[in-house]
């Protein structure tokens, strides 16, 4: 049965993949299944194939000119109909699927086809919005997501765009106060589309508030694409990346939209103007909102993974065979031999196994919660879901941002000549300044958010679930008095090397956080802070690493119970758990000094011993690395690495890519100042 997995050439990466423990493409199947493996080759296949899409070597297209490419790519992906609506609605991770692929091939088009799609309206509409689904698909109306404020973004309680309702009319009255509530950097705003899902606090007749909501709201005319009237809307210019979308603003005076669009899933207006939901109160309410509204970072966490995986193919690849050195003058060895290079970038190499995973099963939470929000009869265990999901999109969108931002950077290093003639690599590399701006996340409000999430765990402070989590990310936390009692007792190197050891680690660091966080809190608030001041200062050295060691924990585990399934297949066992344990130690082996501050290591050989079974693991793998990354990586024109080729031809590709660029061999246009227009030194000194 042919499902999609690419033919790999023979090479001198064969030596590596001849010595792999398992077979690549069974792993694959494994971890897709048939319908995305078949998904990824229809994708992957027609952007080969199409000249729409073939890549502008040694072409700087201006912004214009990418944008109207980049544009109809757009309307070409949709004309292949890749993702049809019945393929989404039987298995969701399709969605997610297509985005990392066309992602892959430029993040501009994935994002600008993603934000078309208006995911909002199937997260927080209903029946009487579907009436939009088929102009989305036609490209009658083009979308973006309105969140974002010029004064306000993280903190979504406090977006000032307001949404008055008028009985009178049946309408709701959409305006921005002043230029600090325009909507601000919204994808797709900037030049082409012509509607938006706008979030604005909705107020009732009486001037009741009753938070933040979202509308459909026109804001060009598609047949001219110019603003409609009340609303001003422009282009928020060039970007240092993903300049094939258009950013922009709009503010909006008093725009009127018919009740009937309110995406109402959460909550809706009768025409008399009386609000009804199916929460029993707005806490509620704003849980279930705040988990639709993670869809962005769940996809976040979704991009910052497929570039992991396209960094470590290339260093891999690379390393696989770029040879240096050796064990006489005569014979060198792939620099992938030497140890400081596996320590180097084998943990990444798990790290987007396990991130991978992770990220899946999340954005199946969110599908999970966005169906169930369509039974009122749920609405309780649906908020508590929202919640869930939100304090793990808001640690894990920076967390896997983190970690794709180190790994690429360290993959960049092990040869900077090479990532520099590699134009796919270094569009992943313009993506740093938005993966380091996540790190804003985890240091402001949404550490705030994560302890909203955690510190109700506790009771009295003393210990004890008070809730069972939808998720079950916190039941461990019902073993509190007694995980924080527990200390490393590993006896070997040997037993260190599953992930049930650095699991058991990372519960109790999570335990003793979570108290010394709570303990902070309480003494800041009797030396006379107030709640806002109190959790400021506890942050730096007790909340954000909490935050952290929860998330970790809760990737390690799922990846853990994921690979130790019966269902998995006995010859992939070994290699997933290998990956699984290094994931889990290399992360861990980041709190070393926690761990000794707790007392949970004590002496100096515990530490010792996770440094020997991340060094063991790392050789263990060192094998099985070329054919993992046949796993990850996608086809040659997508990974668009003369490094990286699956044929491992690393400097025949090299030179090839070179002496293709343009005007390479050609003296410069400018070659007269040097050779004609010589200097007369001196000449302005009487000038100065």
């Amino acid at each position: 049965m042919d499902l999609g997995t690419p033919y790999l050439p023979k090479g001198p990466l064969q030596a590596y993949r001849a010595r792999a423990s398992f077979c690549w493409q069974e792993l694959a199947l494994f971890l897709e299944g048939e319908d995305v493996l078949r998904l990824k080759k229809a994708i992957f296949s027609a952007l080969e194939n199409d000249p729409l899409f073939a890549r502008p070597h040694g072409e700087d297209l201006s912004l214009e000119k990418y944008r109207e490419l980049n544009f109809l790519r757009c309307k070409r992906a949709m004309e292949y109909n890749l993702l049809p609506v019945e393929s989404i609605v039987a298995n969701p991770l399709l969605v997610q699927t297509l985005i990392t692929c066309l992602g892959m091939y430029d993040w501009s088009l994935a994002i600008k086809l993603h934000l078309h799609m208006l995911v909002t309206i199937y997260s927080s509409g209903s029946e009487r919005h579907l009436k939009y689904l088929p102009k989305i698909f036609n490209m009658e109306i083009f979308g973006c997501f309105a969140v974002t404020e010029l004064s306000h973004g993280s903190n979504a309680k406090a977006i000032r765009t307001t949404a008055h309702y008028d009985p009178t009319t049946e309408e709701f009255i959409i305006h921005s106060p002043d230029f600090e509530a325009a909507k601000f950097w919204i994808g797709n705003m900037g030049k082409t589309a012509t509607h938006a899902v706008v979030f604005a606090q909705l107020y009732t007749p009486g001037g009741q508030c009753h938070g933040l909501h979202a509308f459909m709201v026109q804001i060009r005319n598609p047949k001219t694409l110019l603003p409609m009237p009340g609303v001003m809307v422009g282009d928020m210019g060039k970007k240092l990346g993903l300049n094939g979308m258009d950013n922009g603003f709009a503010m909006f005076h008093k725009v009127r939209v018919p009740r009937q669009d309110l995406l109402n899933r959460t909550g809706d207006v009768t025409p008399e103007g009386t609000y009804v939901t199916p929460f029993k109160d707005d806490r509620q309410r704003f849980g279930a909102t705040l988990g639709t509204l993670s869809i962005g970072r769940v996809v976040i966490m979704g991009m910052s993974t497929a570039n992991l995986k396209l960094a470590v193919s290339i260093a891999l690849r690379f390393s696989a065979t770029r040879c240096q050195f050796g064990p006489s003058d005569v014979e060198e060895v792939p620099v992938l031999e030497y140890q400081m290079q596996q320590w180097r970038l084998l943990p990444y190499l798990a790290a987007a196994y396990a991130l991978d995973h992770f990220s899946k099963s999340l954005f199946l939470d969110l599908a999970e919660l966005q169906q169930g929000l369509m039974g009122a009869d749920q609405s309780t265990r649906q908020a508590e879901l929202g919640r869930e999901i939100h304090a793990l999109a808001s640690a894990g969108k920076p967390l896997a941002s983190w970690i794709t931002q180190r790994g690429i950077a360290e993959d960049m290093a092990i040869w900077p000549v090479g990532f520099e003639a590699c134009d796919g690599f270094l569009s992943i590399a313009l993506l740093l300044t938005r993966v380091f701006a996540n790190k804003v996340l985890l240091e402001h409000g949404h550490t705030h958010s994560f302890m909203n999430f955690l510190w109700p765990c506790l009771h009295d402070n003393q210990g004890g679930a008070r809730f069972e989590s939808p998720l079950k990310t916190v039941d461990f936390l019902e073993a509190y008095p007694d995980i924080l009692g527990q200390r490393f007792t590993c006896p070997s190197v040997n037993s260190c090397l599953d992930s049930s050891v650095p699991l058991a680690a990372y519960e109790w660091l999570v335990c003793y956080l979570l108290r010394e966080s709570y303990q902070k809190f309480n003494q800041e608030k009797r030396s006379g802070s107030n709640d806002f001041e109190a959790r400021n200062n506890s942050q730096v050295y007790y909340c954000r690493p909490l935050a952290l060691a929860f998330l970790e924990l809760t990737v390690v585990r799922k990846f853990h119970e994921y690979t130790h399934q019966r269902s998995v297949p006995p010859p992939l066992r070994a290699v997933l758990g290998r990956l699984g344990a290094l994931y889990a130690l290399w992360s861990l082996s980041q709190h070393t000094a926690l761990l000794y501050q707790g007392g949970y290591f004590a002496g100096e050989q515990a530490g010792k011993m996770i440094q020997s079974a991340i060094l063991d693991l790392c050789s263990q793998l060192k094998d099985d690395a070329v054919a993992l990354v046949d796993v990850i990586a996608p086809p040659d024109f997508v990974l668009d690495s003369p490094i990286g080729r699956a044929d491992g031809e690393l400097y025949k590709n090299l030179w090839t890519a070179v002496l293709l660029e343009s005007k390479v061999l050609e003296r410069p246009s400018w070659w007269s100042e040097f050779s004609v227009n010589k200097p007369h030194v001196g000449s302005l000194k009487s000038k100065l």
